[in-house]
């Protein structure tokens, strides 16, 4: 098959998407993406892009288009609107020239945020007449509410129309979680068009030895390691995790890590200082994906946490499937989805969003526990974690689905 990707993020910038990219080169498609130049996390061009500059390139056999698209610079308000409706102007304006003579059997969209990034997928699908399939990330527009990134009743109303007009002119709609579902069903998306699609794990995020000298070769602290690797936003409640690291300062060997950028990184950084955090809360910054797993077996335990907010209990954040992975126990400060599948799991421990004291007293009794404990629990998650996201099965169940959507496409040519 060929097919188009369309995703505002990818490579060098680090999404899932490159991965399941690659994955269906390696079955034999033809796989071109349109993205936009990368800018993400920093918010400024990476070195060697600019609005016209490296236009086309490939990555391991995938062919990439890149539209002009204002950087999302410190990531405020108006900066990040013009950042998201740049690059769905100009993917509109611009794929239907740069692909006037190309056919596409399939058009994937790749949305974690923001759900603009439709809207060329339509464009093309306009012009190609080509099914489109939608795989949801995050839920817009309770995740912009949630994180307070938008408090205006008509803005969020508008943009649930807009939601509302994708999701319906979208043939098949994928899930990474399957609480998303009821909620797709409210914007008049029938449930035959509602396929769970969790994400996968990259096959560089495996269990690995740590060797004596890890921990001081990477620059992790001597002690107990509590480490969350990720996205530092307003979504991950680190108000919480400083709270939590606050009640265990009687406890200087217990210290917490925190691996990532983001939006609040300059806040959390702040807040440290000010909270006289510097000797057990350590911000060591963005690392590529390959330096990941060296910094995983340097931990005890990972953490993960969102915002207690009920839009946020229904999804599953990817780094949950990435700590299963590499065999290392988990701490959640979560509700729903993400802490009902580690709990399924017995991969860890699970407290309430937002709960300081609850997660304080989950990292005392991890902590705790004996390294053979915590090392099975590691065990249980890798083993869930093998029998549900390996990547080749999700790339198997997805090319039933593009085949699926070619044969009832072919079907309605044949009726007319």
């Amino acid at each position: 098959m060929n097919v188009l990707i369309v995703s505002q993020y990818f490579w060098p910038e680090n999404f899932r998407i490159n991965d399941l990219a690659v994955g269906l080169v390696d079955r034999g498609h033809r796989v071109t993406v349109l993205t936009g130049m990368p800018n993400y996390p920093s918010g400024n061009f990476f070195s060697g892009y600019g609005l016209f500059k490296n236009i086309r390139g490939e990555y391991k056999g995938v062919s990439i288009l890149r539209v002009p698209l204002v950087p999302r610079g410190n990531g405020g308000g108006i900066r990040l609107a013009l950042n998201y409706l740049s690059f769905a102007f100009f993917a509109s304006i611009l794929s239907p020239l740069y692909y006037c003579r190309e056919k596409f059997d399939i058009i994937f969209v790749f949305e974690p945020s923001p759900i603009t990034v439709g809207l060329p997928a339509l464009v093309l699908k306009k012009f190609k007449s080509v099914p489109i399939l939608f795989w949801v990330q995050d839920l817009w527009p309770e995740s912009l509410s949630a994180t307070g990134a938008i408090k205006s009743k008509r803005v969020i109303d508008s943009v649930r129309k807009l939601v509302c007009f994708i999701y319906r002119h979208s043939d098949r709609i994928l899930i990474q979680s399957p609480a998303f579902a009821p909620l797709i069903e409210s914007y008049g998306v029938s449930p035959e068009r509602i396929f769970f699609f969790p994400n996968s794990v990259e096959s560089l995020y495996k269990p690995v030895e740590c060797q004596p000298n890890l921990k001081s070769d990477i620059s992790l602290p001597p002690g107990f390691i509590i480490m969350f690797a990720g996205n530092i936003g307003a979504a991950q409640d680190f108000g919480t995790i400083l709270s939590a690291a606050e009640k265990l300062k009687d406890f200087p060997d217990i210290n917490w890590v925190i691996l990532g950028d983001g939006r609040k990184f300059e806040w959390l950084k702040e807040e440290v200082t000010l909270r006289g955090l510097s000797n057990t809360v350590h911000l060591l910054g963005r690392y590529p994906p390959g330096a990941m797993t060296g910094f995983f077996a340097g931990a005890d335990v990972m953490l993960v946490t969102l915002k207690r907010e009920p839009i946020f209990a229904l999804t599953i954040p990817s780094k949950v499937q990435t700590y299963m992975a590499c065999g290392k126990p988990i701490i959640a400060a979560l509700d729903g989805e993400g802490g009902r599948l580690i709990m399924e799991s017995n991969a860890g421990l699970v407290t309430p969003a937002g709960d300081a004291n609850a997660l304080a007293k989950s990292v005392l009794t991890i902590y705790s526990m004996s390294m053979e404990n915590r090392e099975a629990m590691g065990r249980r998650g890798k083993a869930y974690c093998d029998a549900n996201f390996k990547r080749e099965v999700l790339i198997d169940r997805l090319e039933g689905w593009m085949k699926e959507c070619l044969h009832q496409k072919n079907d309605r040519r044949l009726t007319f």
